[in-house]
């Protein structure tokens, strides 16, 4: 099939592109390059089952265009990671919003698949673990713009699933949990990829709020293989499906095996919230997934470990320091 990424000049879109065309697929990029970078598919441009184009995932006649000449859109073009949230809160709900409608609307009018990227961000403040789909989400004050994202990325979800019931539209919606390693940087608040380079970097490694916040990490690869197993599955559609690896850990922990998978010295320093981000900022506790849909589903669960994770995204960061 040819299949439409947007945002695949993203972190996440170009190891899903290099999926899918090692599976036989052809793929056509759309990526506006505000996060993305060329760099991530450079080594795609040029093979005849490759196609990219620059551009936002607003612009309604270039993704009608795109949208047109491919069989699924994946849709991961989003404004992503919590310091440009913070920063850029009406670009983070504009993108987000807009971007979606527009891609659902070219989808319904030929009735094409859509897989509709979301994050666990939309749990917001649920205190229930594990996270299953069809929880009560609890999101903060309209007044604190850290849960703009998280509001932005539920009504696509909203949006998403009413194309499913009123224009029998087929979508599959996927909740993303900390999807982690090569290609990802710290500039927008990644934790684990800035935590890499302060260690390599010999500066102290930054740990928001007191570091007993628990987060579950999943690797890219297998954030991919799920995505592309769900393209692939009829009983999905109309589906929320969580994707993400649910083996736990503290915030202040990964620093550490951080700092020692870096064979830093680095000090871990804590900082509050309110000087990392701003005053009256709010996290959750812990954020673990329910992936007993994914497995029903598709017959997959992440599986690549903790300790790979961590050694990959080491590795990555140390070879784009020494291109740098």
């Amino acid at each position: 099939m040819r299949v439409l990424i947007t945002g695949g000049a993203g972190f996440i879109g170009s190891h899903l592109a290099e999926r899918l065309l090692a599976a036989g697929d052809r793929v056509v990029v759309l990526d506006d390059l505000s996060t993305g970078s060329m760099t991530n598919i450079a080594h795609l441009v040029g093979r005849p089952d490759f196609a990219h184009r620059i551009g936002s995932v607003t612009d309604a006649p270039l993704v009608a265009e795109l949208v047109d000449v491919c069989d699924v859109t994946v849709h991961l073009a989003a404004a992503v990671g919590v310091q440009l949230i913070i920063d850029q809160p009406t670009a983070t709900i504009e993108t987000n919003v807009r971007g979606t409608e527009v891609v659902l609307g070219a989808a319904a009018r030929k009735k094409k698949l859509c897989v509709i990227a979301s994050t666990s961000e939309v749990y917001g403040k649920a205190s229930k673990v594990p996270f299953s789909e069809d929880d009560d989400v609890s999101l903060g004050p309209t007044t604190h713009s850290r849960w703009a994202y998280a509001c932005s990325k539920a009504l696509d979800e909203w949006l998403a699933l009413a194309y499913v019931r009123e224009k029998k539209l087929p979508v599959v919606v996927v909740r993303l949990f900390n999807t982690v390693g090569p290609r990802q940087i710290g500039r927008y608040g990644m934790v684990l990829p800035r935590f890499a380079d302060q260690a390599l970097a010999g500066q102290p490694i930054t740990v928001f709020g007191s570091g007993e916040q628990a987060r579950c990490f999943c690797h890219v690869l297998d954030s991919v293989e799920a995505i592309a197993r769900l393209m692939k599955t009829e009983t999905a559609v109309g589906e929320v499906v969580n994707i993400g690896n649910d083996h736990e850990i503290t915030i202040g922990d990964l620093a550490e095996r951080v700092r020692t998978a870096a064979g830093s010295k680095s000090d871990i320093v804590r900082i509050p919230y309110d000087v990392a981000y701003a005053k009256g900022f709010e996290d959750m506790e812990r954020r673990v997934p329910d992936i007993r849909k994914l497995a029903r589903l598709t017959g997959f669960r992440p599986e690549i470990t903790l300790s790979r994770i961590i050694d990959d995204v080491v590795y990555d960061r140390r070879r784009a320091r020494a291109e740098a």
